[in-house]
């Protein structure tokens, strides 16, 4: 007569409770539970929401814990019942995250306008019979997994486009927009006429009608049609907000700026407008080394 594999222990009783085979390997296959964390950062993590978002939800009497209602810096378990607004909220792991880079077209949105519940806005107008519907915001068309929203890392304003990097990883977000004033940035501007040499001097020096000092590192032309002219601009931690104001602080008149590379992360020819790519692992281990190197430098 065989007798059956597995693992003994003692049982509550002082007995010998035998364990079916394969329990042990069970057990070591489990991911080990996760410490409870404060509410707004589990809502970010999971990508449903930034941690200011959240707290304004928490403010607002929105969340709840195991049916009651939540207070700022209550802390939920992962066994733990979170509702927004009567709905459940899954509570994942930020390993399924994504990071995409994206190619913005200037004028494009990245994400439809929020409408608030309750607040009757102006009636739509009418789509003609056969129009073609509305194409929707950039966000919009990404790849989404399980409801997680993306959140764009120091976003181009509307009018201008380029490069957008956007993650589902709330905690990545923030992490990255702490430290992308350390990032090595390119930026293309189109500019109406040459500019002269004592205007490139000036935007060289980096210094904005503020007097904040952008640590411009390479100003030069890079072609051009008619009267316009492109100039590629070369910046470490430089917004293009910044870009068109230090570029017009100048006397240049701006029509365009489109950022190209931000980090280790460029803009590819081959990626259209309108298309992304998810960010490869070399990528967004160059990111986060650097983000690393910042932290560390206090």
């Amino acid at each position: 007569m065989r007798r059956a594999r597995g693992r003994t222990r003692a049982g509550g009783t002082g007995r010998i409770v035998r364990e079916p085979a394969g329990a042990t390997a069970r057990e070591a296959a489990q991911p080990a539970a996760r410490e409870p964390e404060r509410l707004q950062k589990m809502l970010a993590r999971s990508g449903l929401a930034s941690r200011r978002e959240a707290e304004a939800w928490i403010r607002a009497g929105r969340l709840t814990i195991n049916g009651t209602v939540a207070a700022l810096g209550a802390r939920v378990a992962p066994g733990d019942q979170v509702r927004l607004d009567g709905r459940l909220v899954r509570m994942r792991a930020s390993a399924g995250s994504s990071v995409f880079v994206c190619h913005r077209s200037p004028g494009e949105p990245l994400a439809a306008p929020a409408v608030d519940a309750g607040v009757l806005g102006p009636p739509a107008r009418a789509r003609p019979s056969g129009a073609p519907l509305p194409r929707p915001a950039l966000l919009e068309r990404l790849p989404r997994r399980g409801g997680r929203r993306f959140i764009a890392v120091s976003p181009m304003p509307r009018v201008d486009g380029g490069l957008e990097l956007v993650t589902s990883d709330g905690a990545l977000a923030a992490r990255l927009q702490r430290t992308v004033h350390a990032l090595a940035s390119e930026f293309g501007v189109r500019v109406r006429g040459e500019l002269r040499d004592t205007q490139l001097q000036g935007i060289l020096g980096g210094v904005l009608d503020s007097g904040a000092q952008l640590v411009v590192e390479r100003c030069e032309p890079s072609g051009g049609q008619g009267a316009n002219r492109w100039y590629r601009l070369d910046a470490r931690g430089t917004s293009g907000k910044e870009v068109r104001q230090l570029f017009e602080r100048h006397g240049a008149l701006v029509s365009r700026v489109l950022r190209t590379r931000l980090g280790p992360v460029a803009l590819e020819r081959s990626l259209g407008r309108g298309q992304f790519r998810e960010v490869t692992q070399e990528e967004l281990a160059e990111l986060l080394a650097g983000t690393a190197a910042v932290a560390a430098g206090g």
